[in-house]
């Protein structure tokens, strides 16, 4: 089945699938591969890419001229959409979490320099500032498009799905497992439909990067199903559907510790490749630690999905020094 929603170009695709040879040979165990999507090119790429060539062309179609969305300070969807809106000519604004830091540092820093108008929360919830954001644009005649966490609607999920068909299409490798950073849901429920889709027989593994197992596979069901929907399948997705990992939340979202630094290291220092202190460094951690465990056998194959957030490395100069 293709994945024929409207859809805008924003990266060239598809992204790489590249071994991982020195990083195999050091963990002793499975061979490893990367899906290179932090390479999707937008103001410093990310997975969100994908999710926004659908999400933008929608807003297109009924003619907004301003996507608003919301996140952390280091949000990688906020600084995509950011640039989303300044490839399109539209406006932005970002609804971002407490108050305003001291310096603008790395995808902070970004989003000032794609132009995007940003509102800060404080103590209040980023959805009724959101609300509040959109309720102003449109008493100003003018035609906003709201965005959800992270992109991760049916619409934005559906771009994963067809990712798993890129990736079909891409290579004949075997893969045992997929290994991917998952936090709004999106990109985990994508790829749990379009493994379905398209006969895949491994497991789509997310790693919670702050969702406790129960709230993240509730979360994922249902944006799968809608997912289906929206393709027009019956299916209904139930939590037990979903795989996922979250025994390696560790002091919380955003808080760096040493597994993720440790897997920082060693992509970059084995591989070349950066991971980042918040999703893709959690992830590639829960992966060592899953292959350090024996949970992830010796004899498999695994893909490792990097979803991208980069930029917020410059966020955590003096835990990285």
């Amino acid at each position: 089945m293709d994945i024929t929603l409207p859809r805008i170009q924003l990266t060239p695709l598809p992204t790489p699938v590249e071994p991982l040879v020195r990083l195999s040979k050091v963990l002793a165990g499975p061979r490893i591969f990367i899906k290179r999507d932090d390479l999707t090119g937008l103001a410093g790429g990310g997975n969100k890419t994908r999710k926004l060539e659908f999400l933008v062309a929608d807003a297109l179609a009924k003619q907004a001229d301003t996507l608003i969305t919301l996140g952390a300070v280091q949000s990688n969807h906020c600084r995509q959409t950011a640039a989303a809106a300044a490839r399109v000519g539209m406006r932005s604004i970002l609804v971002l979490r407490g108050h305003a830091p001291a310096e603008p540092l790395g995808n902070l820093l970004l989003n000032r320099l794609l132009g995007a108008e940003i509102q800060w929360a404080g103590e209040r919830t980023r959805e009724e500032v959101m609300d509040e954001a959109v309720a102003a644009e449109l008493a100003a005649g003018r035609n906003p498009y709201p965005i959800p966490l992270g992109g991760s609607n049916a619409l934005g999920a559906a771009a994963y799905a067809a990712a798993m068909e890129e990736l079909a299409r891409q290579t004949t490798e075997h893969f045992d497992r997929i290994v991917f950073a998952s936090s709004s849901g999106g990109t985990h429920a994508g790829l749990a439909v379009g493994a379905v889709l398209t006969g895949f027989r491994g497991e789509v593994l997310g790693i919670s990067v702050d969702e406790e197992l129960a709230s993240l596979q509730n979360m994922v069901a249902g944006i799968a199903t809608g997912v289906c929907s929206l393709l027009g399948d019956a299916r209904t997705f139930r939590p037990g559907d979903i795989h996922a990992n979250a025994d390696y939340l560790g002091e919380g979202y955003a808080v760096m510790g040493l597994p993720e630094r440790e897997a920082i290291d060693l992509f970059a220092r084995l591989e070349g490749i950066l991971v980042d202190p918040v999703y893709t460094g959690r992830a590639a951690a829960g992966m060592i630690g899953l292959i350090r465990r024996g949970l992830i056998g010796k004899d498999e194959t695994v893909l490792f999905w990097h979803t991208g957030g980069i930029p917020a490395l410059w966020a955590y100069m003096s835990q990285l020094s």
